[in-house]
């Protein structure tokens, strides 16, 4: 096999810190949690986690809303915690990615409040200031995504500023050169502690339109929800101007140049846009900017083997030299078991998603619980944490249901903590904990980390091509060529046996990777939710 970075064919593990394991008793996860649970990750097989932000931050988006680009909360631990963190995890072979959110930042870090003072300070142009309209509205009509304008009332400089998301996250401004320097320097800060990746939040929102044109229209049977719900105004709008601007090509640039001074560290961006998988082909294309990307088209409501093939397959024929890196769960959307499987939500449905998401091309982030197979968490209104699903209620419940603690123990609170968790645990996530998975012999848990010991045998999985085979509408079936050797795998994505055909060639049934079918000299038969992979022999 030839030498490949560490990062190609990953499985990176999603923490989101508030939820995984909280050490003080406060209700709250924290960092000391993490490394109490370092352990547990590493007997998953997975090569890094990614840890959901942790900076200071008043949480009003759950840390997503920084004031303090390089300091820990005092919620989630202190920096010596966080070196400690670094430190446990290297010595278990476990890389460390850490979220960066740069394209905004709290209304409560010093640059905003030195900003927002006056229009001459030297932080004045550090954010997205507009005058009003003759009329006092709004400079244009962009939307943010978490409800109403995009555009805040400031009295102390009688302007507006920008915000994508809640109102007390305003917009840097990265036409300001001063803040693109300032920026890599706040990166440079955790690169130089040592962490090896960035998971890049919004990373195409960096840029704004400098004439700040109004976005166009969109038509009813265009909208599609992406990280937000169809009947969300924001959903009403192409985003020609808001985000996803040409400008934010050289500033990827210039962040690479950064990333490439530290060896063996990456990039990992967040893409939400109107075609998410042209810009992430474009974010990664060159070898000079993003190493990886990844978009909401698998964390969609969709769920089909048609859809998968026709997602994977177009970013395919888009990509070229970049990397992709798939989801189908994290923090912002409800769980897969819920999302995709609806009324078919089973442990057999867990298992042969994972398989499947494990067996495409490119690097994979799997979130906290998907290893367990939980389905969403059902909260009323009144335990609603989310601004988001507060605004939205009931249509959209927000992102609270896939928030819950991770379930550990039969323990009160299902060994999350010794307090009130600041979400309940879900009395359906209590039966499913890691300890009663751990202990039995055919769990969700168990069959991923034989799929990832399996999957870590096979370089044509890791690091190889991929091209989709036609089959029936309920089965996803594709070949992963590396070096000569091709691999074939087939997956009943349905509740009813599903039979595919063998491509031409002689193939070799592979085992470990538990998944089960019925082999004939031409036919798989799957049965519900199985799955099958065949090697064929080296052409080289």
């Amino acid at each position: 096999m030839r030498s490949q970075p560490w990062w190609r064919g990953a499985v990176i593990y999603q923490i989101y810190p508030r939820s995984f394991m909280d050490t003080n008793a406060d209700g709250v996860g924290d960092i000391p949690g993490i490394v109490q649970k370092l352990d547990y990750i590493a007997s998953l097989g997975v090569d890094a986690i990614w840890i959901s932000p942790f900076f200071k931050s008043p949480m009003h988006d759950f840390g997503y809303d920084i004031s303090d680009y390089r300091d820990v909360d005092p919620l989630f631990g202190t920096l010596d915690d966080f070196d400690l963190l670094i430190d446990e995890a290297h010595k278990r072979g476990i890389k460390v990615m850490i979220d960066q959110v740069l394209s905004h930042t709290s209304a409560e870090h010093e640059w905003f409040k030195e900003s927002r003072q006056s229009r001459d300070n030297p932080k004045a142009d550090w954010y997205v200031w507009a005058d009003p309209n003759e009329d006092g509205t709004p400079p244009n009509n962009w939307l943010a995504i978490f409800g109403g304008s995009a555009w805040e009332w400031d009295s102390r400089r009688g302007q507006y500023y920008l915000h994508n998301f809640l109102k007390s996250q305003p917009d840097l401004n990265f036409h300001c050169e001063d803040v693109q320097n300032q920026i890599l320097q706040e990166v440079e800060f955790w690169l130089k502690r040592g962490v090896d990746g960035l998971r890049l939040d919004a990373i195409n929102f960096c840029f704004h339109d400098k004439q700040l044109r109004n976005n166009p229209p969109k038509s009813a049977s265009e909208r599609k929800a992406r990280g937000f719900s169809e009947d969300n105004p924001y959903a009403f709008q192409w985003h020609t101007y808001n985000n996803t601007q040409p400008e934010n090509l050289a500033f990827l640039q210039r962040l690479r140049s950064l990333m490439d001074k530290y060896p063996n560290t990456v990039t990992l961006g967040e893409i939400s846009s109107d075609d998410s998988l042209a810009t992430m082909a474009e974010y990664t294309a060159d070898n000079d900017k993003l190493h990886m990307a990844y978009s909401f088209e698998l964390l969609a409501d969709e769920f089909s083997a048609a859809y998968i093939r026709e997602t994977v397959g177009t970013l395919e024929s888009r990509l070229n030299d970049g990397w992709p890196c798939w989801s189908i769960g994290n923090h912002d959307v409800p769980r897969v078991a819920s999302r995709w499987g609806k009324e078919d939500a089973c442990d057999a449905l867990s298992i042969v998603l994972n398989a499947m998401l494990l067996s495409l091309r490119g690097s994979v982030c799997c979130y906290q619980g998907e290893e367990l197979g939980l389905k969403e968490a059902e909260l009323t209104f009144e335990q609603l944490q989310d601004p988001y699903g507060i605004t939205f209620w009931p249509k959209f419940k927000g992102r609270d249901g896939c928030r819950t603690p991770m379930p550990w123990d039969s323990q009160q609170h299902a060994g999350f903590s010794n307090g009130a968790p600041w979400l309940p645990v879900a009395d359906d996530h209590k039966d499913k904990n890691v300890t009663v998975q751990q202990q039995a012999d055919l769990s969700v848990l168990q069959a991923y980390k034989q799929f990832i010991a399996w999957r870590k045998t096979q370089p044509e999985i890791l690091y190889g091509d991929i091209a989709f085979l036609s089959s029936h509408e309920s089965t996803l079936a594709f070949t992963r060529s590396y070096e000569g050797s091709t691999l074939f795998a087939a997956f009943n994505l349905s509740n009813t046996e599903q039979v595919v055909n063998l491509p031409a060639g002689e193939w070799t049934a592979l085992e470990g990777h538990g998944l089960s079918a019925a082999v004939s000299a031409t036919q798989i038969t799957l049965p519900p939710f199985g799955g099958f992979f065949a090697k064929q022999a080296s052409n080289s």
